[in-house]
Formats: C-alpha cells, sequence, structure tokens
C-alpha cells in the first residue's frame, strides 16, 4: 500500500517506511482564544458556557515518517493529525517540529493546545480534549517517543548541540585523582568552634625571673591577722538569685511566678 503524507495528503515514494505511534478517538477539536500571559492556556475557558468553542469531534493520530534520501540517509518526521472518525478525511494537522507545537492546559491534564498548519504554511492553534486521562497519558508518551526518534534529547530541533555538549566536546576532562606520593591536607574545626590561638610561651630568661609566692598555711593565715571573706547575707543572696523571667517562664496574667 503506497504511503500518504500525513500533513499534505499527497503520496509518498515507495520507500517510505510508516509507524503510528499513537491513536485515539474520540477527542474534542475548540478554537480556543489566545493563551493569557502568565497563566498558559486555560482549558476551563474553552469548554465554557455550554462548550461553545467546540467546533469537531475528530480521531487523533501520531504517525512517524522515514523517507530514504538519494545520499543513502533518511529523513524522519512526525506529524500529529486530526481526522474525521467516520471516513478518515484530513481535518488538520500538525508537523511536529519542534515541542512548543503541543503544549498541555494549566488546569488539566486532558487538555493541549495544538499548533496546526496549512500546505500554505498558514498557522492556527486549536485545542484538544481527551475523555479519558489515561488516553491523554499514552498521548504525551508517543510525544516522547517521537522526540527521541527526532533525536531531540541530543540536540535541539534546529539541530545545534546543546551548550553542554559543546562544552563536554571542546573540553578534555580533569584527571583529579591523586598521582604517587601526593597528600592531602584537611584543617578541620575544633569541637567547639575555632580554636583559639596558643597563647606564646615566655623565654627561659622570662620564666626565671618570674614566679608566685607560695600559698600562705593555715596557721600562717590565722596568725597573720588576715581576715577570711564573710559570708554573703541572705539579702545578697536573693539578690542574685535569677528571676522567673530568667528561668524562662512567663510571669502568667495572674503572677502566678511572682
Amino acid at each position: 500500500m503506497e504511503a500518504i503524507d500525513p500533513a499534505t495528503g499527497r503520496p509518498l515514494g515507495s520507500d517510505a517506511i510508516q509507524r503510528v505511534l499513537f491513536i485515539a478517538g474520540p477527542v474534542h477539536v475548540y478554537n480556543i482564544p489566545p493563551m493569557i500571559p502568565g497563566k498558559g492556556h486555560v482549558a476551563a475557558s474553552w469548554t465554557a458556557d455550554g462548550n461553545k468553542l467546540q467546533i469537531f469531534t475528530a480521531r487523533v493520530r501520531v504517525i512517524e515518517t522515514s523517507v530514504a534520501l538519494p545520499d543513502g540517509d533518511e529523513k524522519v518526521k512526525t506529524d500529529i493529525v486530526l481526522e474525521d472518525p467516520s471516513n478518515g478525511q484530513l481535518f488538520a494537522a500538525a508537523p511536529y517540529t519542534a515541542p512548543a507545537v503541543v503544549e498541555p492546559a494549566s488546569d488539566s491534564s486532558r487538555f493541549f493546545a495544538l499548533r496546526v498548519q496549512d500546505e500554505a504554511g498558514r498557522k492556527a492553534t486549536l485545542g484538544v480534549g481527551f475523555e479519558e486521562r489515561s488516553e491523554a497519558f499514552d498521548f504525551s508518551v508517543s510525544l516522547q517517543e517521537a522526540q527521541k526518534s527526532l533525536g531531540w534529547e541530543k540536540s535541539d530541533p534546529s539541530g545545534k548541540k546543546p551548550p553542554a555538549a559543546q562544552r563536554n566536546d571542546s573540553e578534555e576532562k580533569r584527571d583529579l585523582s591523586l598521582k604517587e606520593g601526593e597528600t592531602i591536607t584537611v584543617n578541620l574545626p575544633s569541637r567547639f568552634g575555632r580554636r583559639k590561638p596558643d597563647t606564646p610561651q615566655p623565654s627561659n630568661a622570662n620564666i626565671s625571673s618570674f614566679s608566685l609566692p607560695p600559698p600562705p598555711s593555715s596557721s600562717n593565715s590565722r596568725g597573720s591577722g588576715m581576715l577570711s571573706p564573710r559570708p554573703a547575707s541572705s539579702s545578697t543572696r536573693e539578690s542574685k538569685k535569677p528571676s522567673a523571667e530568667e528561668l524562662g517562664f512567663d510571669d502568667g496574667k495572674f503572677g502566678e511566678f511572682a
């Protein structure tokens, strides 16, 4: 059977190979308003007022087409087509040339904004809504499969490598392994924060010229007439006693800890 270009309906060469990545129906097609800046596409506005924006009920297919080129290479493309479910007639086609061709709605996982295009290159954005969440999920998975076939994981749709890949190609990996005989010194902080610098010790000459007298014996202290410190009075002890606030208690409305 001769292959047909999904986007134009024209016949392809005999060496063209097609693969259907996804098929589901019915799906509801909407003539949606422009995207709201900062909010994206809001599906709730599509279905408001009794689905007045719905224009068609279609079958959706995701088709991958591979065509051999004269130089022996092959060209792979993917198209998302909306068809009449009764006779398969093409309603609208969206060549999947960039991820932005399909954008999920911001408020529902069952609705998508689809950028369709005609043969003259004119573009329009239609809303597509699935009745089952499982079908919407499979639709997203098929698009991920298409991205792998198109090579978008390694490069962008324009064929340029991402900056990370360019850096990896141009820069050699640095060898950070230790060579024989090399060591690593790690300075760890002390357990309770920074260590205080050690107090410089005096030289031997200073040690010999500076000494403390021996503590007085108990007998000398009694005989020398020195007075021992008097014990603090009760009022002094009470004044030094921490308050309830210092101990972390709330004084309370009625002064329980006063």
